[in-house]
């Protein structure tokens, strides 16, 4: 993108660890990314690992982690909600992480 002359205002990555590796290997990568282009990062999709995410993503330098968004949180399969549409425990970490990362600042 940069080779053709596209300007661009953020990073967005997936990450899925079946396809791109370990929780360290997203952390390196990011990392790489900010030293690179000095751009604010999301990670647009991810299925799992919601917690270990948000800390990777909002330690990342000169604060440009900006967040997270999980994959299809709706469908029944992410854990989120039960197969009435009822919130789960797992919905939780998301209050928590809100917590930690938005309402601290």
């Amino acid at each position: 993108m940069i080779a053709r002359g596209v300007n661009f205002d953020v990073i967005g990555i997936s990450y899925y660890p079946r396809w791109h590796g370990t929780l360290e290997d997203l952390h390196f990568n990011l990392n790489d990314l900010v030293k690179r282009y000095h751009k604010p990062i999301n990670v647009v999709e991810y299925s799992n690992f919601r917690k270990e995410i948000h800390d990777i993503v909002f330690s990342l330098p000169d604060d440009l982690g900006k967040g997270a968004a999980t994959w299809e949180p709706l469908n029944a399969w992410s854990g989120m909600f039960d197969h009435q549409g009822n919130v789960t425990e797992q919905f939780n970490v998301y209050k928590q992480l809100s917590i930690k990362y938005i309402e601290s600042n």
